[in-house]
């Protein structure tokens, strides 16, 4: 199954956090927090402006995005867990 995202929504696969510190410690599974970084799996048409056109979204497939903790509404998709949010709730592209 895939999920094409509608309008202004974006589709993103969270990033694996670190397990390990730099020094190497160990973070057990109950204090690691959800990370805000993913990648940008499909993106919608854009958005409907007053006129009726339609401008695209500046996002594009395969974009390293940051997003606040609390974003999206997470979805899951066959074994994925994603997240499906407006474009706006993006902070930034990771370059």
């Amino acid at each position: 199954m895939t999920v094409k995202p509608l309008q202004d929504r974006v589709l993103i696969k969270r990033v694996q956090e670190e397990t390990k510190t730099a020094g190497g410690i160990i973070i057990p599974d109950n204090h690691k927090e959800k990370p805000a970084q993913g990648e940008v799996v499909a993106v919608g048409s854009g958005y409907r402006l007053q006129d009726g056109t339609i401008k695209a979204l500046e996002l594009k497939k395969g974009d390293k995005v940051l997003f606040g903790k609390y974003s999206g509404t997470e979805v899951k998709v066959g074994a994925d867990n994603l997240l499906i949010m407006k474009e706006d709730e993006i902070l930034g592209i990771l370059q």
